[in-house]
C-alpha cells in the first residue's frame, strides 16, 4: 500500500470517528446545547463522508442545509425559549383543538395528493441522475423546495421568537 492510499484511508477513518463522536455528544449530554453542537458534528462528519463517495454538490447542501441553517435554527430555538426550571403554563383547550385539526387537515391533504399522484420510477422516465444534472433540476425546477425550507426555516425562528416574548412576559 502506498503512502498516499494510506493517507486516505487514515483520513476516512478520522472523518467516521468525528461522525460517530459527534452522533454520541448528540444523543448522550443532558444538556440541549451539547446536543446540537454534537448534532453539528455529526452532520459535518456526513458531509465529509459525501466528499469520499465524490459526490461534491451532496456534500456542500448537507453543510448548507443542515448544519448551515438547521443546526442554527435550533441553537436559536434554544436561545429564544423560556428556561425550563419556570413553571410551563397551562394549555387552552380551544387552542389544542384547533392545533389538532390544522394538524389532521394537513395531513389529509397531503394523504389525497400522494394518492392521486402518478408515481413513475425514474428509470421508466430515463433521467439522469449525475450530480450535475441533480444540481441543475434542484437550482431550477426544483427551485421552490429550496425556497419553502427557508421559509420553514424562517417560520421556526419567528415562533421561538414568539415563545421567548410569551415567556418574558408571563414571567414578568
Amino acid at each position: 500500500m502506498d503512502s498516499l492510499t494510506a493517507l486516505a484511508q487514515a483520513a476516512f477513518w478520522i472523518t467516521v470517528g468525528f461522525t460517530v463522536a459527534g452522533a454520541a455528544i448528540a444523543v448522550f449530554p443532558r444538556n440541549i446545547l451539547y446536543n446540537v453542537l454534537g448534532l453539528a458534528l455529526a452532520l459535518s462528519g456526513i458531509a465529509g463522508l459525501y466528499l469520499f463517495l465524490g459526490s461534491f454538490f451532496i456534500a456542500m447542501m448537507q453543510l448548507l442545509i443542515y448544519v448551515g441553517a438547521i443546526c442554527i435554527a435550533i441553537v436559536f430555538a434554544i436561545m429564544l425559549s423560556r428556561p425550563l426550571h419556570l413553571e410551563a403554563p397551562q394549555r387552552a383547550v380551544p387552542k389544542i383543538a384547533m392545533a389538532f385539526t390544522a394538524g389532521a387537515v394537513f395531513f389529509v391533504a397531503l394523504t389525497s395528493l400522494a394518492g392521486r399522484t402518478n408515481w413513475v420510477p425514474a428509470k421508466a422516465r430515463g433521467s439522469d441522475w449525475s450530480i450535475e444534472a441533480i444540481g441543475h433540476a434542484l437550482l431550477t425546477r426544483y427551485e421552490l423546495v429550496f425556497e419553502v425550507i427557508s421559509l420553514v426555516l424562517l417560520v421556526a425562528i419567528i415562533g421561538a421568537i414568539v415563545t421567548a416574548g410569551f415567556s418574558r412576559r408571563s414571567s414578568s
